[in-house]
């Protein structure tokens, strides 16, 4: 019984559960790296690969030799060792896009993991709950919704607005029958966050941070980087309670930003997914798209600066997150995702009548898309959701992941046939 549905809430520990669980989170940070040394050392001097069954005994242990260690809960412990073995897992998998696990830096977030046999709630009142964590007692969390199934895993973190509790429930929910509603083609952009193709105007994401809220945070990295300059020089590297203090203000405002994409992904997807039956979406590669312009010291890059700011506003978007929760939501509210190859979307007429694919129709990166061949015009983001819609229409939600390196123009189309135009030839002389 895995959990399906997880469910995240703010927890308000006292100041003694604060300090413990600042400890725990540094020693669940240390653990995992030093389990993954010992993995990296014995595959390359004895090519052993090390699981967390064995690490367990290990554990075990250390557990007694070291105090640090063994302030920290056993089940914690093995429940990190376990989410090594996952991301080990996920980087053979050649279907997955991970990498190799990776250490955790100071920096990191707080996470502490319990499993579900391990924690109990119970509820206080409408508004209230308390969760029982091995060795640290009662726990208090603001129950702003109800768990809604039973509890496989708990997770204590740290973010910059305070502790949280995360639960993942198994709630046995059944996928919804298709709802039979239409269809629509998505296109994720940055000067129109998003565009539908059975809407008229695009869908703006409000701005995440004021314009207080970016002067402040401005002046803050200003300062946190003449504070590391002063520790570097005269405290040799150590950070300084101000510098901290510094940190922790930049975190808050951070987090703060984060929390307010947050919700306009969510809000965005669970309306796409409750209200269509059919949503294509393009299969955007955003690891290529924001690589840096840098370049190397031999080959320095042109317009590094402008492309830093172009990777921000994407990545700002959260096309990859966006994607991810439709996959999901689709799944629970009777609806399809299709994602099809992004090639020439942008200058593929929208015209069922034409059909043509022409650079000349979108020139730079004007909002305006108009068709060289038929006249047809029209917004360009608007224009490229139709053509994201027509070829999810034809694709008819089969998986057409095998297409994602084609580098053909010709896509096939029903009654019509989309190609690029071909190069007149030059006249003879």
């Amino acid at each position: 019984m895995k959990a399906d549905m997880g469910r995240r809430y703010r927890a308000y520990p006292t100041g003694d559960q604060d300090e413990v669980l600042t400890g725990w989170g540094h020693t669940a940070r240390a653990l995992w790296n030093v389990a993954l040394e010992q993995r990296v050392y014995l595959w390359e001097q004895r090519r052993y690969s090390l699981r967390a069954i064995e690490q367990s005994r290990h554990l075990t242990s250390a557990r007694h030799e070291l105090d640090w260690i063994g302030q920290l809960p056993a089940q914690a412990g093995q429940q990190i060792l376990r989410s090594l073995d996952r991301a080990y897992d996920n980087f053979w998998n050649p279907g997955h896009a991970a990498g190799f696990p990776t250490r955790k830096k100071r920096g990191h977030r707080l996470s502490i993991p319990f499993p579900g046999q391990a924690v109990e709630v119970r509820k206080l009142n409408r508004k209230w709950a308390e969760v029982r964590l091995p060795k640290l007692g009662w726990l208090r969390f603001r129950l702003s919704r109800a768990i809604g199934g039973t509890i496989r895993n708990a997770t204590v973190s740290r973010d910059g607005n305070g502790w949280h509790i995360s639960f993942g429930a198994h709630t046995g929910r059944k996928p919804d029958a298709p709802n039979g509603k239409p269809a629509c083609g998505v296109d994720f952009g940055v000067a129109a966050s998003v565009f539908v193709s059975t809407e008229t105007a695009p869908r703006l994401m409000p701005p995440t941070l004021t314009t207080n809220e970016r002067k402040r945070l401005k002046a803050l990295e200003q300062r946190k980087s003449r504070q590391i300059t002063y520790a570097k020089k005269h405290q040799g590297g150590k950070y300084s309670r101000r510098l901290r203090t510094t940190i922790t203000q930049i975190a808050k405002i951070t987090t703060r930003r984060a929390n307010r994409r947050q919700d306009f992904t969510h809000k965005l997807t669970t309306d796409l997914a409750k209200n269509h039956g059919l949503i294509g979406i393009e299969d955007l590669r955003v690891k290529n798209m924001t690589k840096s312009a840098k370049g190397t010291t031999e080959s320095p890059g042109k317009n590094v600066r402008a492309k830093a700011g172009l990777n921000r506003s994407i990545l700002d978007n959260t096309p990859g997150e966006r994607r991810r929760q439709l996959e999901y939501k689709t799944r629970m509210h009777g609806s399809a995702l299709v994602v099809v190859p992004p090639f020439h979307t942008s200058q593929t007429c929208g015209n069922p009548a034409c059909g043509k694919v022409d650079p000349e129709s979108r020139k730079g990166c004007g909002r305006l898309f108009a068709c060289v061949h038929c006249g047809h015009e029209d917004d360009a983001d608007h224009n490229a959701s139709v053509e994201i819609e027509a070829r999810a229409r034809r694709t008819g939600g089969s998986d057409i992941n095998s297409t994602r390196s084609t580098t053909t123009v010709r896509v096939p189309a029903t009654g019509r046939r989309r190609t690029r135009e071909a190069p007149k030839p030059a006249h003879a002389s």
